[in-house]
C-alpha cells in the first residue's frame, strides 16, 4: 500500500496561549509547517517541541502570501492548513488517514469547522459550515488578502469530521481584532472599487448591517442560541458597518467624495 504523506501548515503570531492544544491535535502528522510572524512570545519555543519546520515571514497585508509561502515549504504529498485557534478533532483526523491511505480522484477535500463563541458550540447562526483546507501539494493555491480563498485544480470532495475553532476568547479580543481587520478591508474596498457615490457608502453603513443582522439572527436561526446568537449576529453586523465606515473615512481624507 502506497500512504500518502501530509503537511500541517499553521500560521502563527504571539500565540502561545493556543498554539499548544493545535499542535497537540496533528502531532500524528508527517510535517508541521509555521508561517510565523516575529512572534515575541514563547510561540516559538512551543513550536519546535513538536519539531515544526519554522519559516518566519513579516505580514505584509495580506494572507494569500503567507498561505503560499506554507505550501511552497510543505513537502508531502497532502496539506492541511488551519490556523493556531483550531484543533482536528478525531473524526477528521480519521478521515484524512482513510485519504492518505487510499487513491483518490480529488484533489482537494471540504470538512466541517465547529465555531465555538465565546466557549459555546454555535450550531445555527450560519457558522457551523465547510471549508476547503486539506488539498493536494500543487493542486491549490490561495488567493485573496483577508478571507483568503483556495483554488483548486481539479475535483473538490467532501467530509464530514470536524476542525473545532477557537477564535477569540472575550468580546475584547474580537473587537480589537476586527478593528484592525478593518482597515485592510476598507482599502481594499477602495483598491478594487475605486471611490463609490454616497448612497453606495450610506446603503452599506445603514441598511446593510439590518439585513446581516436579519441573516444571521433569523434566516440561518441565529435566535435557537439564545443570547449567545443574538450577541454573535450584532458583532457581525457591526463588522460590516465598521469596514464600510473606515472606506467612508479614507474617501473623506483624501478629497475624493463625491454624490
Amino acid at each position: 500500500m502506497n500512504i500518502k504523506t501530509l503537511t500541517v501548515q499553521i500560521m502563527t503570531k504571539n500565540e502561545e496561549g493556543k498554539i499548544r492544544r493545535c499542535l497537540e491535535s496533528v502531532k500524528w502528522a508527517d510535517e508541521i509547517v509555521i508561517i510565523d510572524g516575529y512572534s515575541t512570545d514563547h510561540t516559538i519555543d512551543i513550536c519546535k517541541e513538536y519539531n515544526a519546520k519554522i519559516i518566519q515571514h513579516k505580514f505584509n497585508g495580506s494572507f494569500e502570501t503567507d498561505c503560499n509561502l506554507g505550501i511552497e515549504n510543505a513537502t508531502s504529498d497532502w496539506i492541511l492548513k488551519i490556523d493556531a485557534d483550531e484543533i482536528v478533532a478525531d473524526s477528521l483526523r480519521k478521515e484524512i488517514e482513510y485519504i492518505l491511505e487510499h487513491d483518490s480522484e480529488y484533489s482537494a477535500f471540504k470538512f466541517r469547522r465547529k465555531n465555538f463563541f465565546l466557549g459555546h458550540f454555535m450550531k445555527y447562526g450560519g457558522w457551523y459550515h465547510y471549508i476547503l483546507s486539506f488539498f493536494r501539494r500543487g493542486k491549490a493555491h490561495y488567493k485573496g488578502c483577508i478571507h483568503e480563498t483556495l483554488v483548486v485544480d481539479g475535483k473538490i470532495g467532501q467530509l464530514e469530521g470536524d476542525c473545532e475553532h477557537y477564535p477569540f476568547n472575550s468580546l475584547s479580543e474580537f473587537i480589537e481584532r476586527h478593528n484592525r481587520y478593518s482597515g485592510i478591508e476598507a482599502k481594499k474596498i477602495l483598491d478594487s472599487q475605486g471611490v463609490l457615490d454616497l448612497k453606495v457608502i450610506m446603503y452599506n453603513l445603514k441598511i446593510k448591517p439590518l439585513k446581516r443582522f436579519w441573516k444571521f439572527y433569523v434566516k440561518k436561526q441565529g435566535f435557537r442560541e439564545g443570547i449567545y446568537g443574538f450577541i454573535f449576529s450584532v458583532l457581525f453586523a457591526w463588522v460590516h458597518f465598521l469596514n464600510w465606515a473606515k472606506y467612508w473615512e479614507l474617501v473623506k481624507d483624501s478629497g475624493l467624495e463625491k454624490g
